[in-house]
């Protein structure tokens, strides 16, 4: 493995990320879902994670670490490589990845792998199908915002809330687009 990340690695992953955003913003538009966009940068972050192990915020800075993070909570075509990231994620300090970040992924792998998550961030429901959007299911929902706090969430309610506009716009762009 070698040791540190350098400058065209960090300009990589913030170009990756950037690629990743812009495709999912363009469904607000109403444009088409482009998979090769995740196939690649999963392809790609898998040759960084064995190169590097995983970016860590002294290593590539914060932004770019962010980044490594968001590629893989988007991978989720390969649950084996994503709970391998949170698996080495979970194994670092504090001061080298935000809890935050650590969360989302340990509620993707665990939804991927059919268990409740842990931190109500993973949400679901297909418009388009007529299926109500909500909160996949939740383990312990007594102690969520107990949880959510811990690592900085806010409030289950409150998300919950940003995460149903967010269905709302997408409706509207979808049926936009509908004959």
């Amino acid at each position: 493995m070698e040791t540190r990340p350098n400058k065209e690695l960090i300009s990589e992953l913030i170009e990756m990320a950037k690629t990743d955003q812009d495709m999912r913003h363009k469904l607000e538009e109403g444009l088409p879902w482009d998979e090769s966009v995740d196939k690649r940068n999963t392809a790609r972050m898998k040759e960084i994670v064995a190169a590097y192990g995983w970016p860590t915020l002294s290593d590539v800075g914060a932004e770019a670490a962010d980044d490594a993070w968001l590629l893989v909570q988007h991978a989720d075509r390969d649950t084996k490589f994503q709970a391998r990231c949170l698996e080495l994620i979970k194994n670092l300090p504090e001061s080298e990845v935000s809890p935050i970040n650590v969360a989302y992924l340990e509620d993707r792998v665990r939804v991927n792998t059919g268990k409740p998550q842990l931190y109500g961030t993973q949400f679901d429901g297909a418009s388009d199908t007529g299926e109500s959007f909500g909160p996949r299911p939740i383990e312990d929902v007594e102690h969520l915002d107990e949880r959510r706090a811990s690592v900085g969430l806010k409030p289950f309610a409150e998300y919950s809330r940003e995460m149903n506009e967010l269905d709302r716009k997408l409706q509207k762009a979808h049926a936009r687009d509908k004959p």
